[in-house]
């Protein structure tokens, strides 16, 4: 399955198969697998980086909490698939050990600390870079993003108006509060996903 999905990726990628969208990547679900379109080449590097961490942590066998990086090339990644957490009001919210303790998983701390420390790891504990297991804990799937990536790149093409913030503001098509991608402090589109912004 993963040889088919490799050479013939474009053909699943369909609205039916959508998971999210992101900044720098576009995912879509394939039987127990998602393919990471790379949308820019920021999406490329942490495709990249995502690869190498995943290795490096699981020679370390800390890796049962993140999301097995199978493969990478210029236009996609893929990786297993984990159900998303629910958005809480339409938007991502920050992971507290304390509140969101039922969906710890063992070595969370440890390999958290591995990633910040070892890796340059950036937005660790933001919900939207996380999948729930069939045991119902946290897994890590977005973990390509770097510090350094972050402040050199993803910023200045951002506030360029060339990669999209998110922003939590009510849409102009549909009226409901949400995430909306914008480009740069001159975007008056102000539409959500669902309304046709991407």
């Amino acid at each position: 399955m993963l040889e088919e999905i490799i050479n013939h990726w474009n053909s699943y990628c369909k609205d039916e198969n959508f998971v999210g969208i992101g900044s720098t990547r576009k995912v879509f679900k394939v039987s127990n697998y998602v393919i990471k379109v790379h949308l820019h080449t920021n999406g490329y590097k942490q495709s990249q980086n995502e690869l190498k961490v995943f290795r490096a942590m699981e020679k370390k066998g800390l890796a049962s909490i993140l999301a097995k990086t199978y493969y990478v090339d210029d236009f996609i990644s893929i990786q297993d698939f984990y159900h998303p957490l629910e958005l809480i009001d339409n938007q991502s919210y920050e992971i507290n050990s304390g509140i969101h303790s039922h969906l710890i998983p063992d070595l969370f701390e440890t390999v958290m600390n591995e990633l910040d420390k070892n890796f340059d790891c950036f937005d660790l504990k933001d919900s939207s870079n996380f999948g729930l297991n069939n045991s119902g804990k946290l897994v890590l799937t977005d973990y390509g993003m770097t510090k350094e990536l972050y402040e050199k790149e993803w910023v200045p093409l951002a506030e360029e108006g060339l990669l999209p913030q998110i922003y939590f503001e009510s849409c102009n098509t549909c009226g409901e509060k949400k995430e909306l991608r914008i480009y740069g402090d001159n975007d008056i589109d102000k539409r959500c996903y669902d309304c046709g912004k991407e």
